[in-house]
């Protein structure tokens, strides 16, 4: 296979990565806000909390609906055979992203103790829902999905519920609420940035337990993924990302110790870059492992062209307004704020 019919798959297959990279850096710290209401109960406190996403969470969304669309448009086979075997997460996780959404609107007309509380529950359980799930999807595409020979689904409903799966669930739920704690680093001060501070070194173990976890757990999936890490000359490419998880580990509790108010989330900014680098390097070039490749699934590279050149025009308005909104809403968020 050669040409448009070879490459264009693999350019779409960067398109949807970056997507999922950018939704999980955005998303992620949201995310991460409301799950560390379960551990922060001034109301005060998480109203600054959540004035710090308040103007720009709403468009964060924005990428999932963008990989949604590519794997739907570029790689319909792959849409239309993991979609069967992951309903269940998927709805589960976007039934919580609503409820999590209606939640967040409402705690902020709502005043009184009661009907407040209800809110900021259904925020909290809503976020860790949602986490999740989108790890549990994540391990559902990793471990693989029955098929049937004319690439159909072929498993039962709860394939995707494994011991790996759970353990990527929490993995998730654990990355998410680092990444909260790190960007509250960043954007808020006084109490409620000493005490993220405190809890972030506890928060990073754990994520890095989960990751090494995660990592050895992987490659015993299938053969192919233990050859992508062992083989040689293969180990010389992926040996460096252990070393610059280890690293950045490094530098994120140097950032804290001196104090720095953005080096604790572009560490962990650099571990999810990382861990989703490894896990694409390790079922690459599957798109529903252990089977269909990206060009298995792939649509007619007429159509793939097509698409691409209206993504080349969208794709720099999403990220530049984007960008925008959040250099807009710089700065740190004080208790001041939230009053006016």
């Amino acid at each position: 296979m050669t040409g448009l019919a070879y490459w264009l798959p693999v350019v779409w297959a960067c398109i949807l990565g970056s997507a999922i990279m950018i939704y999980v850096i955005l998303d992620g710290f949201d995310l991460g806000i409301g799950i560390l209401f379960a551990v922060e109960r001034d109301r005060l406190r998480r109203d600054v909390m959540v004035q710090t996403i308040a103007p720009v969470w709403d468009g964060n969304e924005t990428w999932m609906v963008l990989g949604g669309a590519v794997l739907y448009g570029v790689f319909p086979g792959a849409y239309a055979t993991l979609l069967p075997a992951l309903y269940l997460p998927i709805v589960l996780m976007l039934l919580a992203l609503i409820f999590r959404g209606v939640s967040f609107e409402f705690r902020i007309l709502t005043r009184d103790g009661g009907r407040a509380a209800l809110w900021d529950i259904g925020f909290m359980a809503g976020s860790g829902v949602a986490a999740f799930c989108q790890g549990c999807i994540l391990a559902g595409v990793i471990q693989g999905v029955t098929v049937s020979n004319d690439g159909a689904f072929a498993g039962g409903p709860l394939d995707w519920l494994t011991p790996f799966s759970v353990l990527c669930g929490l993995s998730v739920v654990c990355g998410y609420t680092l990444l909260g704690a790190t960007w509250l680093i960043w954007r808020t001060s006084g109490d409620l940035e000493i005490f993220v501070r405190k809890l972030a070194p506890a928060l990073a173990a754990c994520l890095f337990v989960a990751i090494v976890a995660v990592s050895f757990w992987t490659p015993m999936l299938h053969a192919p993924y233990l050859t992508r890490w062992t083989a040689w000359p293969n180990v010389l490419y992926v040996a460096p990302v252990p070393v610059l998880v280890v690293a950045l580990g490094a530098l994120f509790l140097m950032g804290l110790r001196r104090a720095h108010s953005r080096t604790p989330f572009l560490c962990v900014l650099g571990w999810f870059f990382l861990c989703l680098s490894g896990l694409a390097i390790t079922v690459w070039p599957y798109a529903v492992p252990p089977t269909l490749t990206l060009w298995n699934v792939s649509s007619p590279p007429s159509s793939q062209l097509f698409q691409l050149v209206g993504t080349a025009v969208l794709l720099p308005i999403i990220l530049i307004y984007s960008v925008y909104s959040y250099h807009v809403f710089r700065g740190k968020v004080t208790e001041a704020d939230v009053h006016h």
